[in-house]
């Protein structure tokens, strides 16, 4: 039996969760989530806790089994405490401000970088080199932090570019250490 998937979701208090079949709805402080989840699988709660059981062996009930317990927790721990992602931007001249609720980027291009600040999300610039986005739902907070950072990649020469705080960026010798070798 899958590890995650057999664990019980604890309910915190000033959660509300509403099961309607494969439909899965939580409330909470910060907001409410919703997601439609395997109809195969068996939502259960009792005693404050929701357990996911599944209906066979067969592998791909093995995959859903974690899959849609980590999506209820998830769901639970967005709406409980939110998710925040940081991003840092290396290079000289390379920054980001806030415009009203979007960002814009000055990444080294001719232009400025205009990202719009999607419903659900939120943006923050403690400095023009730090980004931090913060939302409830742990999927979309990931998927801007990505499109933020595939605007302008880190470079593995000088490391120039949008990254997340402490990633590491290997960096390549390049021309000069070619012909020293």
């Amino acid at each position: 039996m899958s590890r995650i998937g057999k664990q019980p979701i604890e309910i915190p208090s000033g959660v509300e969760v509403e099961i309607d079949g494969s439909r899965v709805k939580v409330s909470g402080p910060r907001g409410t989530l919703e997601q439609q989840l395997s109809p195969e699988m068996r939502i259960v709660r009792e005693d404050g806790e929701i357990r996911v059981e599944r209906p066979s062996d067969e592998g791909r009930h093995r995959s859903l089994h974690g899959l849609t317990r980590t999506l209820i927790a998830n769901m639970v721990e967005g709406v409980t405490n939110g998710y925040e992602k940081r991003l840092e931007i290396v290079g000289v001249g390379y920054r980001a401000a806030m415009k009203g609720d979007d960002i814009e980027l000055a990444l080294g291009f001719s232009h400025p970088v205009n990202v719009k600040r999607p419903d659900g999300i939120e943006f923050e610039v403690p400095a023009p080199n730090r980004i931090t986005i913060r939302g409830i739902d742990k999927q979309l907070v990931g998927e801007v932090a990505a499109n933020i950072r595939k605007i302008r990649k880190p470079e593995p020469y000088k490391g120039k570019g949008v990254r997340y705080e402490g990633e590491h960026v290997r960096k390549k010798a390049g021309k000069a250490a070619k012909g020293a070798a």
